[in-house]
């Protein structure tokens, strides 16, 4: 049976009218090793979860001061953008005149609180220690294209520089880990990405509501009736090149998809409510639902690409800001309880990535592209309760204000990237590979876990 192909195997399983109740008996044995049969095992079962926060979120009124100085610089940049009610937090390393989270970032205190929760402050695209001083006099190494929506979500996909590469770091670790690592190792819940883009390996995509390649076969009629004719349709023999290089490539999607759905058969009802109407939520609760049943897949490392919309906001922030970081965070909360509820919370990591922070100064209804901010990093193996790097200034006119409350980063995202990748399992060799620019700076890995 190892030396079936996956295009026989699944033509035997189909084609011998096997529904898919027969077909998952087949894929825990038979297809598993088809499928993975080149894959190098890795030791322990790790997920990280990337959520991006498109079009460049305002994270720095995410972290709020409380009292004195830093109050009054943060006002004074702030203007009408200034969050008021801020919900005290205690970082284990104290923060002079204290800080706050956003009002909206309620479901994440008690996750700060239990330390299962850490932020990074300061932290952007950085290709080596930046001073204000070197921007001015133009002798600093900036990122390309710096406040591109495009080339600034590459960027941070990418974890380097060069505009021309067209690979991901989410992938790259999976490939650097494994040889041939399965599919199911790479799941988007948000579109093709360029995280999940390397060299051979793709992300495998689907929506919060399933496999969406099977919709059409949920209807009336026989589900593995319509699933075998249209695989044994897909498996004939072709007489042209195209045709059969097409059928192949159709029926690889069709076997993975089957795998997927039959999977997910089996995942448990999970008690954690995610919100119906907060698509993320919805996204993650599919996460969930996957990684559950990994054991099922057979994968030992997998990479899940989840995302929302609507963070370039050049108008109407005191509205829209609000209302985004209330669903982030209620998303955010829920897939920490359903991690929790299913065991696995040491095992999977969650953070964020976004485009770029924003201006600290308004634009009178709004704020423009800017360039540091802060981003949230979650899990039972993270240490928490933390603010990692310098906390990011709110200050207009500061040592790292290169104008209208542009701030240079102070932690490069690369250093992030290392610490999440150093947890997944790679060497300090293959971090360095993934991201060269790490050799600029002192730190590589921050003590981001336990």
């Amino acid at each position: 049976m190892d030396q079936l192909s996956r295009r026989d195997l699944l033509k035997r399983a189909l084609q011998g009218g096997l529904g898919l109740a027969a077909l998952s008996t087949l894929q825990l044995t038979a297809m598993s090793k088809a499928l993975a049969a080149q894959s190098t095992p890795v030791s322990g079962y790790k997920a990280l979860v990337c959520v991006f926060l498109f079009g460049g979120n305002d994270s720095a009124n995410m972290l709020v001061p409380l009292a004195g100085d830093s109050l009054t610089a943060y006002v004074q940049a702030r203007q009408s953008l200034a969050v008021t009610g801020a919900l005290p937090i205690s970082p284990l390393t104290a923060v002079a005149d204290g800080i706050g989270f956003h009002p909206a970032l309620a479901p994440l205190q008690p996750l700060f609180a239990t330390q299962q929760l850490a932020l990074i402050s300061g932290v952007g695209a950085l290709q080596q220690p930046t001073s204000k001083l070197e921007v001015q006099q133009g002798k600093a190494l900036l990122p390309k294209n710096l406040y591109s929506h495009n080339d600034q979500q590459a960027t941070w996909m990418r974890g380097q520089e060069p505009l021309s590469l067209d690979r991901g770091w989410g992938a790259q670790m999976l490939e650097l880990l494994q040889t041939n690592p399965e599919f199911s190792s790479c799941i988007s819940l948000s579109g093709t990405n360029l995280w999940q883009r390397g060299q051979l390996l793709q992300p495998f995509g689907m929506s919060a509501k399933g496999v969406s390649g099977l919709t059409a076969h949920n209807g009336a009629g026989s589900r593995a009736t319509l699933l075998k004719n249209l695989q044994t349709a897909l498996l004939a023999p072709q007489t042209q090149p195209l045709a059969n290089l097409y059928a192949q490539s159709n029926s690889a999607a069709q076997a993975r998809s089957l795998i997927i759905a039959d999977a997910l058969t089996q995942a448990p009802t999970l008690q954690t409510v995610f919100a119906p109407d907060n698509n993320l939520a919805q996204q993650l609760q599919m996460v969930a639902r996957l990684i559950s049943v990994q054991a099922t897949l057979g994968v030992g490392r997998q990479v899940f690409f989840v995302g929302m919309g609507g963070f370039d906001t050049h108008d109407d922030q005191n509205t829209v800001h609000p209302a985004l970081l209330s669903q982030l965070s209620a998303a955010l909360a829920s897939f920490a309880a359903a991690t929790s509820e299913l065991g696995v919370a040491d095992q999977v990591t969650t953070f964020t990535m976004s485009d770029f922070g924003r201006t600290l100064s308004s634009n009178g209804d709004g704020t423009d592209h800017g360039w540091a901010g802060n981003q949230l990093v979650l899990g039972g193996a993270v240490q928490g309760g933390d603010i990692y790097g310098q906390l990011l200034q709110q200050r207009l006119g500061s040592d790292f204000d290169v104008g209208g409350g542009r701030m240079i980063p102070t932690t490069a995202n690369v250093q992030l990237f290392a610490s999440l990748a150093s947890w997944f399992g790679l060497s300090d060799s293959q971090r360095r590979q993934i991201f060269p620019a790490l050799s600029a700076f002192d730190a590589s890995v921050l003590p981001l876990f336990r």
